[in-house]
């Protein structure tokens, strides 16, 4: 999409989002109207009044009074329509960013996990917040003031003509100097604009990052390398700020001349008309000149409100790219819902790579029997966890299948698959709430009975019940002030509760101290009986008993068998092994 074509595009796009509030619009668009209509009006009030001013002496008080009264009451109505116009539209605005925002975070839901694994998440949060609230500030500017400026400017036209056609023509040949600044200035900020914004969301990104990892940053001394990163992006959205900032901001003097030179040319060519006895009288050329200064200020705002218009598609159309992006190919319209599985998994001949020209996985093939536990294990960016994304379909394979229950999983339908497995990761997650919320995340209709039970197999009952509430203490953004290890042991639990059918355990106990790790490994041998479990291991004490190990290099299985098969075999497994134990 060019930079000229842009605006347009993103135009439409956002007139489909406000046509869902239609009725609305017409209702502002009457109010507008009548707004405009009054305020025009009342020149031509003043202008009687002025004419009832026939010399000195000679003055019609009675009927300047009339006049003016009724003035001041249509100024009331009109104050009174614009105000209820302006909370049409403020509910307008409003209304559509926020079915931007859903829209825009249910696509975020339905993305596949390689748009989320190649876009920061900072970007992709200043796009939801920041960028719906510049779009929304431009909007809100455009419906308040676009509608009235275009229906002013026909209507005071319209009305000079019927007073004077001679200069409403001088009025018209002067307006294509406002059209002319105001395209000059269109064309160039929104590209300033969206650079803006595009560097903008960079800052947000690395905000973002900075403070999630300020140990890490700390740890190493790199305060001041982070510190001249920042402020090299603060440079250039200064610099690109100043450049949006200096095109929208000579719009404002530019029309301001142009209106000068239309309001001079009607108070000359008016005067004259007066001096030489022409059609029209002192009240008349009084209301010219009212309404030439009412042309001319829409010319003003509207300028004005293109700059900020522009900065708003330039934000919408970076909200809408996140709404145009290819979802997650969809389950097939004839997916099996599955309630229950035996866990019986075969992985025939499965390829898969994140990018075609860097091949990871090759023709990876693997019986797994119901209830057998099967561990995985080799050097880092082996694949292992990869497998694991291919086994919960967060990617699909590129070529060969995965069968559970002799079901190709592609023909399952995603939800109804991954409720099949418990998975515990390696990185914890936990949503601010109470211990018991984070618990039952997986199973909501839990008792505290069965909370509690889950709790004391996982071992994390014992700092539960010592914290000032109990399962109701609240605990803050990513598990607050617990320790990773009591974080990683809630997790445990949550996967506990809901006593899957398959148990994925990708580097689960990595967090946890030894003598609660040999608690935990306890617990899981419980959990794990009668059920097919797959275990993403570093450390190789986690996965002495399972049934299978397999050893991975280059996304290629190279060794299988059980620990003493393998210690036997004295290949890569037993190198791997004794550089753990032996040292």
């Amino acid at each position: 999409m060019s930079k000229e074509k842009a605006p347009k595009g993103t135009l439409i796009k956002v007139l489909k989002f406000i046509s869902h509030y239609k009725f609305s619009v017409i209702a502002s668009l009457f109010l507008a109207f009548g707004s405009v209509v009054l305020t025009l009006y009342i020149p031509l009030l003043f202008g009687d009044a002025i004419d009832l001013i026939l010399g000195k002496g000679s003055v019609d008080f009675p009927g300047i009074i009339r006049t003016l009264g009724k003035a001041g009451i249509l100024a009331a109505v009109c104050a009174f329509a614009t105000w209820v116009m302006n909370s049409v539209n403020n509910r307008i605005t409003f209304s559509v960013v926020k079915d931007i925002r859903n829209r825009a975070y249910e696509k975020i839901n339905s993305l596949p996990l390689s748009y989320l694994d190649t876009h920061k998440s900072g970007e992709t949060v200043s796009r939801i917040i920041t960028d719906a609230d510049q779009f929304s500030e431009g909007l809100l500017m455009g419906f308040t003031q676009f509608f009235t400026g275009i229906l002013t400017i026909i209507g005071t036209l319209i009305l000079m003509l019927m007073l004077d056609w001679k200069i409403a023509l001088v009025v018209a040949a002067l307006t294509p100097v406002s059209l002319f600044v105001a395209k000059f200035v269109a064309k160039h900020t929104y590209r300033f604009f969206s650079e803006q914004s595009s560097v903008r969301a960079e800052q947000t990104a690395m905000t973002d990052e900075i403070t999630e990892n300020l140990k890490t940053v700390k740890a190493f001394g790199k305060e001041k390398d982070s510190l001249e990163a920042f402020g090299e992006v603060n440079e250039r959205l200064r610099k690109i700020s100043l450049k949006a900032i200096f095109y929208s901001s000579i719009t404002n003097p530019a029309t301001r001349f142009v209106n000068a030179i239309v309001y001079a040319a009607v108070a000359f060519t008016g005067a004259l008309a007066v001096i030489s006895g022409g059609s029209i009288s002192i009240g008349v050329l009084t209301c010219l000149l009212s309404y030439a200064n009412q042309y001319t200020k829409p010319f003003n705002e509207i300028s004005g409100v293109a700059a900020e218009l522009q900065n708003a598609f330039a934000c919408a159309s970076r909200v809408i790219e996140i709404l145009e992006e290819s979802p997650e190919i969809p389950d097939k319209k004839d997916a099996l819902i599955k309630t229950d599985t035996e866990g019986i998994m075969e992985i025939k001949d499965v390829s898969f790579s994140y990018a075609l020209e860097k091949k990871l996985i090759e023709n990876f093939s693997l019986s797994v029997k119901s209830g057998q536990k099967t561990a995985i294990v080799g050097p880092t960016g082996c694949g292992k966890t990869t497998f694991i994304n291919l086994l919960m379909r967060f990617y699909d394979v590129n070529g060969g299948a995965i069968y559970i229950d002799g079901v190709d999983i592609r023909d399952i339908t995603r939800n109804s698959l991954r409720s099949c497995y418990g998975m515990v990761l390696q990185d914890t997650w936990l949503m601010p709430g109470s211990i018991r919320d984070n618990i039952k995340m997986g199973k909501p209709d839990a008792t505290d009975e069965e909370i509690i039970e889950a709790a004391k197999l996982s071992h994390s009952y014992s700092f539960i019940k010592r914290l000032p509430e109990g399962l109701d203490t609240f605990i803050g953004e990513d598990g607050g002030s617990l320790s990773q290890g009591q974080k990683q042991l809630l997790c445990i639990t949550r996967v506990m509760l809901t006593d899957p059918e398959i148990l994925i355990l990708d580097e689960a106990t990595s967090s946890i101290d030894t003598r609660t790790e040999i608690r935990v490994n306890k617990a899981f041998d419980t959990l794990m009986k009668g059920k097919t479990s797959f275990i993403v291991a570093h450390r190789l004490s986690t996965i002495l008993k399972a049934d299978k190990i397999l050893y991975m290099e280059n996304g290629k299985i190279l060794e299988t068998g059980t620990h003493e098969e393998l210690l036997n075999k004295n290949g890569k497994y037993a190198r791997l092994f004794r550089s753990q134990f032996e040292a």
